[in-house]
């Protein structure tokens, strides 16, 4: 079994039998996220993937919602104004925006000067990178998602293989609402998960997408009554993932995000090069002789990964 390297505060991670199991666990807060959160989940994820032991990951979380996004009171003059008039498109009640904001931490974008408003594309892409890290993460992710998914919540979840999602669920790109553009993946991944139209509906507007939308859409790919039955399909799907070669599951992942970026015929050759590199007779004749045999397969975990600079 994994355990963090270091305490978590916003979350808690379990790996056990190859699936780890990492939850948003600040219902309080409505699992907004901040400073802290933003370093507890970059650690988290490379933390998984150097280590080789989980062979999938399911994100899931507590509470009413998924999570409420980015904690506005973080940005420094950003929290909505006392008694300010709740709005059609509004994710929820008053007391649960106030609750959404209430961070310590605040960070202050600089618009006055042209160097200011250049240290704000380093922050973003800081930020941006540990999203990233869900999708080149060498595991599937599964987001097992409740309730609201608001702003930066759609970021994170559109950078997961598989989404499952109950009827409460809703997504919101909240951030035109709050007078800004979307700025940590949203608008980058969806267009390439739903169709076009719809992305610049919810981005234009900041209406809620709901669950059976979302699964026509195939934003989601499947609703569940209850948060407890979403849960338990996302761990069974993990299950099934982890029973899979590990190298062959990197090699499919692999191969699925550069096909989404490149023309087929790239994507065909990119596939030969990768088959030629991961092949293992082994491997497949496990695999046929477990199946035959109804058992589970054995095979080797994927590698522990130092960075260069660790070695020694």
């Amino acid at each position: 079994m994994t355990t963090p390297q270091t305490p978590l505060t916003c979350f808690s991670l379990n790996v056990s039998d190859h699936i780890a199991h990492l939850v948003l666990n600040k219902p309080d807060a409505m699992n907004t996220m901040h400073p802290t959160f933003w370093r507890e989940l970059d650690a988290v994820l490379t933390q998984l993937h150097q280590d080789g032991n989980a062979r999938a990951l399911v994100i899931s979380s507590t509470g009413k919602h998924f999570s409420a996004g980015m904690a506005l009171e973080t940005f420094a003059g950003a929290s909505p104004s006392p008694g300010r008039p709740k709005t059609d498109n509004t994710p929820s009640g008053g007391s649960e925006v106030r609750a959404a904001t209430s961070v310590g931490a605040t960070f202050t974008m600089d618009d006055q000067s042209p160097e200011g408003r250049a240290a704000i594309f380093d922050v973003l892409a800081d930020m941006q990178a540990t999203f990233t890290k869900l999708e080149t993460l060498r595991i599937p992710v599964i987001a097992a998602i409740q309730g609201g998914c608001i702003g930066g919540a759609v970021d994170m979840v559109s950078a997961c293989c598989i989404r499952y999602a109950t009827p409460q669920t809703f997504f919101c790109i909240q951030e035109i609402n709050i007078g800004m553009v979307a700025d940590v993946g949203t608008l980058q991944r969806l267009p390439k998960l739903i169709p076009l139209a719809v992305v610049k509906e919810l981005a234009y507007t900041g209406r809620r997408l709901g669950a059976d939308r979302a699964l026509q859409c195939g934003l989601v790919n499947a609703i569940f009554d209850t948060p407890e039955a979403m849960l338990d399909a996302a761990l069974a799907c993990a299950a099934e993932i982890a029973a899979k070669p590990p190298v062959a599951i990197w090699g499919t992942k692999q191969a699925i995000h550069y096909a989404r970026d490149h023309s087929v015929d790239d994507a065909l050759k990119q596939m030969g090069w990768l088959q030629g590199m991961i092949w293992s007779n082994r491997h497949v004749m496990e695999s046929v002789v477990a199946m035959k045999s109804k058992r589970a397969g054995e095979f080797p975990p994927l590698q522990t990964l130092k960075r260069f600079s660790e070695i020694g």
